[in-house]
């Protein structure tokens, strides 16, 4: 049985062109009205998420139609039009970038289009790039345009002279009070936010007055049952790192984890002296090089992650979790600190970005889906024993590390895309 369900898909021509603070408005605004609102963010992301979560008072999930497959994309979308009174999807960089774009996913579930252009600088330039946005590929479904960090009435005018035959949905003034600041991976992380709240709330006024503060039309969504995935870790313990250092983690990771029996502790290499008793831990990524000081004089808790590593329990660890394991980690400003020292080699921040892109790997179970996106470099002694492979591209994919029972590479994986795979990871 289809279900239907008044949804929006965010998009835009380029990065950096405000769509997580729209979108987020967007949702705070409906929200603030009493509705539930469902939010989700297409392709490999954290830091968006976590600002939308927060925006909406639900977790955001991913959607990808290559890391997550279109059935897990069908499923989640179906699931949260049975709950939800609106449903937003927050593209990816530009609307049609990546081997499977934002307009594919919208285009498959048939949820219509906003584009929200920055309308900084420009004047009527603004209606030949909506224009080009909505024909550059046929049968895209369209809701309209949107300009985004206008200067002034008359500004608006101008732009809205320029858009023709594409309905304008709004023009929203620049507000620097409500931008969100961004360090060297994206937004900074929404707990670090104080005022997050006020911004947010602030951001949802600019709505108030324009046609997005009625619910778009709804959008069909069609059955499709759940995963059921296999009771592999049943009554298993999987102590998971989540703190200020630690934070890249997909809600659906979690949610397949508990799915296949296991029982989640969460614990802090920050503030926490030792591991709760578990059967295995994951290492998710964050940002641990800016609490070196921290973690390295975290003695005891290293010492019960080394312990973990000695007894041969599983381990994973992803990318900022790889880097916390290995001898020393140096910062941007050339400080160096201690790590937990099971990796053989140090990490080091560089100035500008090493990796980016989707990527699998087969650790003997299928493919594993997962993306990379990092800033820093490795340097070991250490053979890999299996590699990934890019989803775009011939070169070789990020090197994958197994010591003892441990799993460790810059790979984030999405659980999801083979829960066989996880399950033995990270199962005694």
């Amino acid at each position: 049985m289809s279900r239907h369900c008044p949804a929006l898909f965010i998009a835009a021509p380029a990065s950096g062109q405000g769509k997580t603070t729209f979108t987020a408005a967007l949702a705070r605004y409906h929200r603030n009205q009493g509705r539930t609102v469902r939010v989700f963010k297409t392709g490999p992301d954290y830091l968006d998420p976590m600002i939308l979560e927060v925006a909406s008072g639900h977790p955001v999930y991913q959607l990808d139609l290559w890391m997550n497959g279109e059935a897990d994309c069908q499923w989640r979308l179906y699931d949260a039009a049975g709950a939800a009174d609106l449903i937003l999807i927050e593209g990816v960089m530009g609307l049609f970038d990546g081997k499977t774009s934002s307009a594919d996913l919208a285009q498959t579930f048939g949820i219509p289009i906003a584009a929200l252009i920055d309308a900084s600088g420009m004047a009527q330039t603004f209606g030949a790039i909506a224009h080009g946005l909505f024909h550059y590929r046929p049968d895209l479904p369209v809701a309209g345009v949107i300009a985004n960090r206008v200067a002034s009435e008359g500004h608006a005018q101008m732009l809205a002279e320029s858009v023709k035959s594409i309905p304008l949905l709004a023009s929203l003034m620049r507000d620097e009070s409500i931008t969100l600041p961004e360090r060297h991976l994206g937004l900074v992380q929404a707990s670090e936010l104080e005022d997050l709240e006020q911004r947010l709330d602030q951001a949802a006024k600019q709505i108030a007055n324009t046609n997005l503060a009625k619910l778009p039309e709804p959008v069909t969504f069609e059955s499709q049952a759940a995963p059921e995935p296999p009771p592999l870790l049943q009554g298993k313990h999987i102590g998971v790192a989540r703190d200020e250092a630690f934070a890249f983690i997909y809600p659906a990771n979690i949610q397949l984890l508990e799915a296949m029996g296991a029982k989640i502790d969460y614990f802090s290499p920050l503030s926490d002296t030792q591991l709760p008793r578990v059967d295995s831990i994951w290492l998710p990524g964050g940002y641990p090089e800016l609490h070196l000081d921290t973690l390295s004089n975290n003695r005891s808790m290293i010492s019960s992650i080394r312990q973990h590593f000695e007894q041969n329990k599983p381990m994973l660890a992803e990318c900022g979790g790889m880097l916390y394991l290995t001898e020393s980690l140096t910062d941007k400003q050339g400080t160096a600190a201690e790590m937990v020292a099971i990796l053989a080699g140090s990490a080091s921040m560089q100035p500008r970005l090493t990796a980016l892109g989707m990527q699998s790997v087969d650790l003997g179970d299928g493919k594993l889906h997962g993306h990379t996106f990092h800033h820093s470099s490795f340097e070991t002694p250490l053979e890999a024993n299996f590699h990934a492979v890019r989803q775009r591209g011939k070169t070789q994919g990020e090197a994958v590390y197994r010591i003892n029972r441990l799993t460790a590479s810059y790979l984030h994986l999405y659980f999801p895309s083979n829960p066989i795979s996880v399950a033995h990871i990270l199962k005694m």
